[in-house]
């Protein structure tokens, strides 16, 4: 049996491979089930985010799972490139724990990944797919990722993608308060960059998304006003910022479309800020002139500020994940040996059950006590030593001399 932490990230993958393989919630169901149903798998969840699409499963055979991921079309092709890693066991255990304590990722330290790891385990949890090792598994994780929160001061400078993009902001625009923001979409990203923007100055924004409700409870936090997607275009003339951050599949801002809204408007700089995973803005965009296009990979780039801290406060963490990791796996060892006891002493139990029972009809036949008695012990004995005595002798044989050894620890000779 193993567990397996496997797939790709930032730091592996760049955002033209990432946006192939992002999995809805419906897609991530659909892969577990299939998953399991083949039978690759005992247990699996899938995290998919902007940043890193893993499966972390328990396997009796990874072979079997190595050529499921083979075999399936969304993810055959990375699964075996150089993008893709595969963690196995205590590194599987220890990669989960800097995961959702922000180490892996883009920004140090960064809370909201925990948040998605929470939400991927919900969902495969209620699908069926968690069971005993992975609940097991996850729970440690989130307990140890609290430890490291509490004791490490590692989240503590403000350092997200979204903080990031405000500073780029900030430098472009001597005065936030006299600029027009458009946020496209209305998740978590997007309400973190209105905050930082609300709190720099930012008098006048616009919340555009599908759904207008959504857009309208975001708004109602920046004093904003809601729009839906088809009122961008009418909008757009008139923002100096953009931030979008979507689940769309295709882009909703196109060349054509910011080209227009710039001859149609003042002439004037245009920071777009693309933080989605497909990108939600065309990259031929930023040929346009007075535009400024920044992806979130452009963003790993920005967020050097207050990072020393982090880092340094990333070194104790690590050493905290490190000895959780082995404490973690020394565990499951000792639940293995658990599980062999009882085995064993369910054998030795019905060995004597059985035993005792012929004794007892011996002594209703009217044979003697003591005789049953003695009959009684020697079969026991010698049906307990049979497999041991056997075993020894073939490793006498075989001249495994470390297997006597550990017999006469085992047997306190």
């Amino acid at each position: 049996m193993a567990l397996i932490a496997c797939g790709f990230n930032h730091k592996t993958a760049p955002l033209a491979i990432r946006e192939q393989v992002v999995f809805s919630p419906e897609n991530a169901t659909q892969m577990l089930a299939d998953l399991l149903r083949q039978g690759a798998a005992n247990e699996a969840m899938i995290l998919s985010t902007c940043n890193r699409t893993e499966f972390y499963t328990h396997v009796d055979h990874p072979r079997q799972f190595s050529d499921w991921l083979a075999a399936h079309p969304r993810i055959a092709d990375i699964a075996y490139s150089q993008h893709w890693y595969t963690h196995y066991d205590q590194q599987a255990v220890k990669h989960m724990m800097r995961v959702a304590a922000g180490l892996d990722s883009m920004v140090l330290g960064e809370p909201q990944i925990l948040g998605q790891m929470k939400q991927s385990f919900a969902m495969a949890s209620e699908m069926g797919a968690v069971g005993t090792q992975l609940q097991r598994l996850l729970q440690r994780v989130f307990s140890v990722t609290k430890q490291v929160r509490s004791n490490v001061a590692i989240g503590e400078s403000p350092v997200s993608v979204a903080y990031a993009a405000v500073n780029i902001a900030k430098r472009i625009f001597a005065d936030l308060s006299k600029t027009n923001v458009l946020l496209i979409g209305a998740g978590q990203t997007v309400e973190l960059a209105g905050l930082h923007l609300f709190e720099s100055g930012v008098k006048q924004l616009a919340i555009a998304n599908r759904s207008l409700d959504k857009a309208q409870k975001l708004a109602e936090q920046f004093y904003g006003n809601a729009i839906t997607i088809a009122d961008i275009p009418l909008y757009l003339k008139q923002a100096d910022i953009v931030v979008s951050a979507t689940a769309s599949t295709l882009p909703i801002l196109g060349k054509g479309m910011i080209e227009s809204a710039l001859k149609s408007g003042k002439r004037r700089p245009l920071l777009m800020l693309d933080m989605a995973v497909p990108r939600d803005i065309e990259p031929e965009a930023a040929e346009l002139e007075d535009v400024y296009l920044y992806n979130i990979d452009h963003l790993r780039d920005m967020t050097v500020e207050n990072m020393k801290s982090r880092k340094q406060a990333a070194l104790l963490a690590e050493e905290m994940i490190e000895t959780q990791a082995h404490y973690f796996m020394r565990q499951l060892q000792s639940l293995d040996a658990v599980d062999t006891i009882c085995a064993y002493r369910k054998k030795l139990d019905a060995l004597r059950d059985r035993e005792i029972s012929n004794a007892l009809a011996a002594l209703k036949r009217g044979e003697a006590p003591e005789v049953v008695l003695r009959e009684m012990g020697r079969v026991l004995t010698n049906k307990i030593m049979h497999v041991p005595t056997v075993e020894m002798r073939k490793a006498a044989f075989d001249g495994q001399t470390e297997v006597l050894l550990l017999a006469k620890q085992l047997l306190g000779l």
